[in-house]
C-alpha cells in the first residue's frame, strides 16, 4: 500500500479509480485536513483499507471489496479451475471479515463469486471477467445513486420552497462512488434549487459528519452548518429542521434500517416533532433473508475511537468504553426509502423488489 497526495481538485468527488492495475482510494481518515490517495495493489491492502476505514461506506465498501476480490484473484498461482476457486473463497472470506454490519460488502463478494463460478474457459479468462464485474459493479453504483438523488425529489416536503435538510454520518460521493445516497438527494435538490441549508450532525465518535458531509458540501458550494450530535432536537424544536434523510448500511425485509450510531435517536427526535424521516439506499443495502433489525450484526470498534482524539485522551484511565458502531431503526419510525427503484413505506420493500 502506497501513499500520494493529491491536489485538491475535487469536484467531482471520485472516492475510487481503477487506474493501471491499481485502485487508488482517497484515504478518508485524512480528510478534511489533507487529500491523500492510497495505491491498492493486492487483496490484503484492500481489506486492511476497508477495516481501517480508508474506504468507507456502505455501497464504497461494496466496490472496494469487489476490486479487492480481483486483485487476489489476479494473484492466484494456479491453471486448475477448482483449485482457483477454493482460493477465491479464501480470498472472500478474508474481505467478509473486516466489517460484519454493511451488507454491500457480502453483496458484493458474492457477485464476484458468481461470476467466477458461472464463467468458462480458462483461469486467465475468469480473472478477465472478475474484473469486468468490479468496474460493471462501480459504474451501476454510480448511476443507481445519481438515480435515488432523483427519486427523493418526488417524496422530500414540497412546503418551504427551499428546505433545510439534516443529515447524519456521510452518504455522499465519498461513501459511494461518486453522487451518494442521502447526500445524493441533497445534491439533487440543490441542483433543482430546492434546497436552503444542510444541517449535518458531527457523528461522533469518527466524526464522519464534520470531516466528510461538511468537506463534500463546501467542495461544492452548497450551504452546510455542522452541530454535534446532541444539538439535533433542540434544532428541530427552534423550526430549522424541515426533514430528515439518512442512509443505510443494511435494511431488513421488514424496513428496520442499521446505519451509523445515533441514527435511531435522530429518528425519535423527528417523529416527536413530525418531521419526516427518509432513508436513502440502492437496493443491494436491502437483506430479505433477515426479517427485522434484531438479526443485523452491529459492529464494535476499539474503544480509542472514544477515549481520545489525535493523541490527546479525552477520559481517566480506568474507564470502560462500549462502542457500538451502527444502532437500528425500527420501521415505524421512517417515513419512507428511497431506491433507485423509487421510494416506498418501509413496509412495502417486498413489493419493491419484484418492480
Amino acid at each position: 500500500m502506497s501513499t500520494n497526495p493529491t491536489p485538491q481538485s475535487t469536484n467531482p468527488v471520485y472516492p475510487i479509480i481503477w487506474q493501471e492495475d491499481t485502485v487508488l482510494l482517497i484515504d478518508q481518515t485524512q480528510l478534511p485536513e489533507k487529500y491523500t490517495t492510497v495505491a491498492i495493489t493486492n487483496s490484503q491492502e484492500m481489506a486492511q483499507a476497508i477495516k481501517t476505514m480508508v474506504v468507507r461506506g456502505a455501497p464504497a465498501i461494496g466496490v472496494a471489496a469487489a476490486y479487492g476480490m480481483y486483485l487476489g484473484a489476479r494473484e492466484i498461482q494456479t491453471t486448475d479451475r477448482d483449485s482457483f476457486l477454493n482460493q477465491l473463497e479464501e480470498i472472500a472470506q478474508q474481505l467478509r471479515q473486516t466489517r460484519p454490519t454493511a451488507v454491500n460488502l457480502f453483496w458484493a463478494i458474492a457477485r464476484m463469486l458468481e461470476t467466477a463460478r458461472e464463467t468458462s474457459g480458462s483461469v486467465e479468462q475468469l480473472q478477465v471477467s472478475l474484473l469486468a464485474t468490479a468496474q460493471a459493479i462501480q459504474a451501476e453504483d454510480l448511476e443507481t445513486c445519481q438515480t435515488i438523488g432523483d427519486r427523493g425529489l418526488a417524496v422530500l416536503p414540497s412546503h418551504p420552497q427551499q428546505l433545510s435538510v439534516l443529515t447524519h454520518c456521510n452518504t455522499g460521493a465519498l461513501a459511494t462512488v461518486g453522487y451518494g445516497t442521502a447526500l445524493g438527494v441533497i445534491r439533487s435538490a440543490w441542483r433543482e434549487g430546492r434546497l436552503n441549508r444542510v444541517y449535518a450532525d458531527e457523528t461522533r465518535p469518527r466524526l464522519q459528519g464534520a470531516k466528510l458531509t461538511s468537506w463534500e458540501c463546501v467542495q461544492e458550494g452548497i450551504p452546510v452548518t455542522v452541530i454535534t450530535d446532541n444539538m439535533a432536537a433542540h434544532c428541530m424544536k427552534q423550526g430549522l429542521i424541515d426533514a430528515v434523510v439518512v442512509g443505510a448500511d443494511r435494511i431488513t425485509a421488514n424496513g428496520d434500517t442499521a446505519n451509523k450510531i445515533g441514527t435511531y435517536s435522530l429518528a425519535i427526535a423527528a417523529a416527536a416533532h413530525k418531521i419526516p424521516f427518509f432513508v436513502a439506499a440502492p437496493l443491494s443495502t436491502i437483506d430479505f433473508k433477515l426479517a427485522t433489525g434484531c438479526e443485523i450484526p452491529i459492529e464494535e470498534r476499539h474503544p480509542s475511537e472514544i477515549y481520545q482524539v489525535g493523541a490527546t485522551r479525552l477520559c481517566p484511565e480506568g474507564v470502560e468504553f462500549y462502542n457500538p458502531a451502527f444502532d437500528v431503526t425500527p420501521a415505524e419510525l421512517i417515513t419512507a426509502i428511497i431506491t433507485e427503484k423509487g421510494a416506498v413505506a418501509p413496509g412495502e420493500l417486498v413489493d419493491l423488489s419484484n418492480k
